[in-house]
């Protein structure tokens, strides 16, 4: 289902929008629709050119029952779009040339086993060729286990036998990434939060974003919602992140992810040459936007780099970000209910051609 939506939205892209309002009225009328079509409780959104942000919302509840209203700096979950943390992290490392993205990853966690289907690169890993799968139950998903290391949290899944011979076919894992997040730490001497602290979130600003502890109250945070198939929305039990930190157990802001978003575009993480090289196709992705190296590129063509980002979904929130390194653009959505990442995506394409047409 997911896939065939995603097509759709690659059409977006390419058509103006025709309001007769303003760009802002536009974009604001857009978002509010989120509450009146009953999408999600509270939402954000907001799109930056330049490192200006040029407008930002937020409609709707961060706690329906205590009508706290959800703010342009509400803090909220942002599921998968964390595992364009833990890429770029990786890709830190190899421009250090303290790895290869070819290397084998038992040549730096060798505690991880060795498959008879053959073996897993970190490219692999990185573009979800790997073979490693996805969570066994909607219960291990929801886990409110504590697992203390990535090590623990690995342990989960590690002799688990592979989906297919590594290489061979696309099937997205978080728990894929969640061995990227050893890497780092085995390879950089350091924990996974230390690392990406320092060489991420603060390199890039980012004072609102952090690895969510289970249980633990953070002030100007959501609460968490989930939207059913026949689209009644109710209050979600908190489930547990660390069983997935490095690809999916941070919260932060809209402000925040516009920093992310501008330190990607003027290298600040990365350099020119290393972001380009995350935009290679694994080509066997079966219909939707193509993946590289941790990026979704989002345009009809599958090798087209225009237009990347991430797409997130978990237990509490929706949520999307867009980059058109082009012209500069950020564009983010969180929303706190889960059940409504294709509203959010097709906002985030529609931010895209309101924030493209005030170039013209």
């Amino acid at each position: 289902m997911r896939t065939s939506f995603i097509l759709t939205i690659t059409l977006l892209l390419n058509v103006t929008i025709g309001f007769s309002q303003t760009q802002e009225k536009e974009a604001s009328l857009l978002l509010e629709k989120f509450i009146s079509n009953n999408v999600t409780v509270g939402a954000v959104a907001g799109y930056s050119v330049d490192g200006e942000i040029k407008w930002q919302s937020a409609v709707g509840y961060s706690d329906k029952k205590n009508r706290t209203p959800f703010n342009v700096n509400t803090i909220t979950r942002v599921a998968s779009v964390v595992k364009l943390f833990t890429a770029v992290a990786v890709m830190q490392l190899i421009e250090q040339g303290l790895i290869d993205l070819n290397d084998p990853i038992q040549k730096y966690v060798p505690d991880f086993p060795k498959s008879k289907f053959g073996t897993i690169t970190i490219k692999q890993l990185l573009n979800h060729t790997s073979g490693i799968g996805g969570y066994k139950s909607g219960k291990e998903a929801e886990t409110k286990k504590e697992y203390p290391t990535l090590a623990d949290a690995m342990n989960v899944f590690k002799d688990r036998k592979l989906l297919f011979r590594p290489g061979s076919q696309y099937s997205y894992s978080t728990y894929g990434y969640v061995l990227l997040g050893v890497l780092i730490e085995r390879v950089s001497e350091t924990t996974y939060k230390e690392y990406i602290q320092t060489n991420i979130l603060d390199k890039a600003g980012m004072k609102h974003t952090a690895i969510e502890k289970f249980g633990v109250q953070v002030p100007n945070k959501s609460l968490l919602y989930h939207r059913n198939r026949k689209g009644k929305i109710k209050k979600a039990a908190n489930n547990n992140l660390s069983n997935r930190i490095p690809g999916g157990g941070f919260y932060t802001t809209l402000g925040d992810m516009f920093k992310f978003g501008d330190a990607i575009i003027n290298n600040q993480l990365i350099n020119k040459n290393t972001l380009s090289s995350m935009f290679e196709n694994n080509g066997l992705k079966k219909g939707g936007n193509a993946h590289g190296i941790g990026w979704f590129m989002y345009a009809q063509n599958p090798n087209n780099s225009a237009v990347i980002g991430h797409s997130g979904e978990q237990t509490g929130c929706s949520a999307q970000l867009m980059i058109v390194p082009k012209s500069k653009t950020v564009v983010m959505v969180m929303v706190n209910t889960s059940g409504s990442w294709k509203e959010a995506i097709t906002l985030a394409a529609n931010l895209i051609g309101i924030s493209e047409k005030s170039r013209k």
